[in-house]
């Protein structure tokens, strides 16, 4: 079986997706970063984990929360924070972030199910170039400290370090991260009934030329 693990920051005012401002206000963008962490966690409720682990840069976890093991992240780039996520694992994992509230279960039930003997791995693809989901038949922090993170080329060189270390990855659906006001559009159209939406909706009709 798998475990699965949930890397968020608490949802503060400046702290949390802060390239929404502008056009939206920080409070603005603390709020739709909530309401990202909360669908996460609905989406992921049904999944069959042996245990779920918040991996979480804060003081107040979210109440979507409740029964995860919290964890704090241990300090230093995200590169760090993942491998050492990593690290406490000792069954296969699967850790995903908070950025992509159109998840759902479906999408990662194959990693929750047994997994095949040709699969070492599960990696899924972000649309702005980087991942969204990363699983290990074998936690390895190895496997992803170095690989240098929040950049255009980070997905493609994080696939690149784990079949260079001779894995077999299998690839899940690529997802639209929540980065710039055009994404959250993007992913409220295409989950229009998770709070995301709604909480974007309730903005009012912001449009992207706004963007500056």
């Amino acid at each position: 079986m798998t475990t699965l693990i949930v890397i968020a920051k608490e949802c503060l005012p400046g702290r949390v997706k802060t390239r929404l401002h502008p056009p939206l206000s920080l409070e603005q963008a603390a709020s739709l970063a909530a309401a990202s962490l909360d669908d996460t966690l609905d989406a992921v409720a049904a999944l069959r984990a042996t245990r779920r682990v918040l991996a979480f840069d804060g003081q107040i976890p979210p109440a979507a929360a409740s029964g995860y093991d919290v964890v704090p992240q241990v300090a230093g780039g995200l590169d760090a924070r993942l491998g050492a996520i990593f690290d406490g694992c000792s069954e296969p994992a699967l850790l995903i972030g908070m950025d992509t509230p159109q998840v759902t279960a479906e999408l990662l039930a194959p990693v929750f199910s047994d997994w095949p003997d040709d699969v070492d791995a599960w990696f899924g693809p972000a649309a702005d170039g980087g991942f969204w989901a990363l699983a290990l038949r074998h936690p390895n922090g190895d496997l992803i400290r170095g690989v240098p993170m929040s950049r255009d080329d980070t997905g493609e060189r994080q696939l690149a370090r784990l079949r260079a270390a001779g894995l077999r990855v299998r690839l899940l659906p690529t997802l639209t991260d929540v980065d710039h006001i055009d994404d959250a559009h993007t992913v409220a159209e295409l989950a229009p009934d998770g709070r995301f939406a709604a909480t974007l909706a309730g903005f009012g009709a912001l449009q992207l030329s706004e963007v500056i």
